[in-house]
C-alpha cells in the first residue's frame, strides 16, 4: 500500500524530471504512511532505478518515472464546461467520502491550510493553483491509488475548461466568496468522519460553482 500511495503522488504531483523529492517526514505525511514504510518503499523505488539518492542533497526523480498521460490540451479542447461539471460531480462527491474515512491526521491538517490560504489570497491565478492543490490533496488522502490517477487527469482538465470559462470581475476571489465555506465544510465533514455528510458537502460546493459557471443563480 505505502509503495503504490508513493508511486501515484509522484506520478500525479507534476515533479519534474530530476526534481527533489520533500523531506521524509513531510512527504511520509502527505501521502499519509510511516516514515519507516516510506523508507522501505524509497529503497524499492531507488533498486528499480526510478529514484536516486545525493547524500546530503536528498532524493531526486529519475526522467523516465512520470508515465505519458493523456493530452490535457486535446482534451479540454474536446470537453464542455457542462461536460466537466459532469465528471466532477460523478467523481468528487465519492473522492469526499473515501477521505472521510481514510484520510489522516496529517492530510486534514494539509486541507485546513490550504482553506485557510485560499481565503487569504490576493489575486485568481493564486487562489486556481491553491483550489487545484485543494481537490488533488482531497484526492491522495481517499486512499485509492486509481482514484487518485483518474481525479488528477479530471482536475488538469476542468482547470482548463472551467476556470476559462469563469467570468472574473475582480482582481481576487471577494471575502464572502462562496467556495471558501463550501471547502471548510467539506473538511470538517472529512475531520467527524461523516462520509454521507462529506459526500453532500462536495455535491453543494460543485452546484454552486456550476451555477457560477452558466450563471444559472436561482
Amino acid at each position: 500500500m505505502a509503495i503504490a500511495k508513493l508511486k501515484t503522488w509522484l506520478e500525479t504531483t507534476g515533479l519534474d524530471p530530476d526534481g527533489r523529492l520533500p523531506p521524509e517526514r513531510e512527504l511520509a505525511d502527505t501521502i499519509g504512511v510511516s516514515r519507516a514504510e516510506l523508507r522501505k518503499s524509497l529503497a524499492i523505488l531507488e533498486t528499480e532505478g526510478l529514484i536516486w539518492r545525493h547524500v546530503g542533497k536528498g532524493t531526486f526523480l529519475v526522467g523516465g518515472m512520470r508515465h505519458e498521460k493523456p493530452d490535457i490540451s486535446a482534451l479540454a479542447h474536446r470537453t464542455s464546461p457542462p461536460e466537466a461539471m459532469q465528471v466532477r460531480m460523478i467523481i468528487e462527491p465519492e473522492v469526499a467520502a473515501l477521505a472521510a474515512r481514510q484520510a489522516t491526521g496529517a492530510q486534514i491538517q494539509r486541507l485546513r491550510l490550504l482553506c485557510v490560504q485560499m481565503r487569504r489570497t490576493p489575486a485568481w491565478p493564486d487562489y486556481q493553483q491553491l483550489d487545484a492543490e485543494f481537490h488533488a490533496a482531497l484526492a491522495q488522502a481517499a486512499g485509492n491509488s486509481l482514484l487518485a490517477e483518474l481525479h488528477a487527469i479530471v482536475n488538469d482538465v476542468r482547470r482548463s475548461v472551467v476556470w476559462g470559462g469563469l467570468a472574473k470581475h475582480t482582481l481576487g476571489p471577494p471575502a464572502d466568496y462562496h467556495s471558501f465555506a463550501e471547502h471548510e465544510e467539506i473538511v470538517a465533514c472529512i475531520e467527524r468522519r461523516d462520509r454521507q455528510a462529506a459526500a453532500q458537502a462536495m455535491r453543494r460546493h460543485l452546484t454552486a460553482t456550476s451555477q457560477d459557471l452558466m450563471g444559472d443563480h436561482p
